[in-house]
């Protein structure tokens, strides 16, 4: 999906800009729930066109509620800042395919997530790994 729009540096300027935006949710709880229960919110209403990264976005839930309650520390803050700085993006409403052009608005918001994944892969599946071991209550709820 990160072909849809040519080139990943356009996904790492954007990344980068919410990125930056995603510091201000670093140690206030209270802001970074507010974002998760909106970002929760859009992602159940367009699961259907969320295809494959809807299980991903679901993990990107979970690794932020569980370091923002401090369960999980074993992570780098800047994979925090950009998974946040990810949700940040997905639920603007003007991003660089503006959410209310109908079938094409959520496209860029998937090709995102999917660019996300796959840049910090390897701490998402050791939180991943850490879920399963050590969690035994949904972090969502």
């Amino acid at each position: 999906m990160n072909e849809l729009f040519g080139k990943t540096k356009i996904f790492e300027k954007e990344q980068q800009k919410y990125t930056n935006e995603a510091n201000q949710y670093l140690g206030n709880p209270q802001k970074t729930e507010g974002l998760l229960n909106k970002a929760i919110k859009i992602a159940n209403e367009k699961k259907g066109s969320l295809g494959e990264v809807w299980e991903k976005l679901q993990l990107f839930f979970e690794l932020v509620k569980a370091y923002s309650k401090g369960e999980y520390k074993n992570v780098s803050p800047s994979t925090i800042l950009t998974v946040i700085g990810t949700l940040l993006y997905f639920v603007s409403p003007l991003d660089l395919v503006p959410d209310f052009i109908i079938g094409l608005g959520i496209l860029d918001d998937a090709a995102l997530i999917g660019f996300t994944v796959k840049k910090i892969s390897t701490e998402l599946d050791a939180f991943s790994k850490w879920k399963r071991a050590f969690s035994d209550e949904n972090p969502l709820d």
